[in-house]
Parts: structure tokens; C-alpha cells; sequence
């Protein structure tokens, strides 16, 4: 059995993490002894988790959830899976057509 979990810190911030013990992962954390990260920004709560049957799917999803921006992650929080796609898409602004400039020779 493994775990993907996400745990927000004393400030706010979000870690992600994937143990195949979750209760004494967050067991070390809660005593200062899990990664360096969270050491600093005791303490920590433990917001969602899900579980696995192999240690590389876990794995896997944890590294699959970092690489997203804390409302995605928010959005999987509070399961609001309709979110995450829209959430996905990068935004990019239009071209300012007024500055470009054409050469005649």
C-alpha cells in the first residue's frame, strides 16, 4: 500500500508527498523529522490523501500533482474535478497587433 498526500503548512503553503506508511509519515512530520521543507513550517495538517496499490503509481501521482499550481491543487482538495482541466490550460495574451510594424522596400 502507498500514498499520495497533500499537507498545507503553517504557511499556507501546500507539500506533496508520497509515503507507503502515511500515518508515520505524518507522524514525522509532526515532530519535525520529515522533509526539510516542512520543518521549518510547523505545524502541518494533513488536507487529502489517496491511496495506492503500488508504490510507483503513488509516486507517480505525487510528482504528477506537484507540477501543478496551488489552485489546482485546491480544486483537487475540495473535489472539484471539473476544475482541473480548465485549470491545465495555460493563458497566453494576445498579440498587441498596434506595435508591429511592416518594412516596404
Amino acid at each position: 500500500m502507498a500514498y499520495m498526500y497533500i499537507l498545507e503548512c503553517s504557511d499556507r503553503s501546500l507539500y506533496v508527498g508520497s509515503p507507503r506508511n502515511l500515518e508515520h509519515r505524518l507522524a514525522q512530520h509532526g515532530d519535525g523529522e520529515g522533509a526539510i521543507y516542512t520543518r521549518s513550517r510547523l505545524p502541518v495538517r494533513l488536507l487529502y490523501f489517496e491511496r495506492f496499490d503500488r508504490v510507483d503509481d503513488a509516486y507517480r501521482r505525487e510528482k504528477q500533482v506537484q507540477g501543478w499550481g496551488r489552485a489546482k491543487r485546491l480544486a483537487l482538495i475540495k473535489g472539484q474535478g471539473e476544475r482541473l482541466s480548465s485549470l491545465s490550460r495555460k493563458r497566453f495574451s494576445k498579440p498587441d497587433v498596434s506595435r508591429e510594424t511592416t518594412e516596404r522596400d
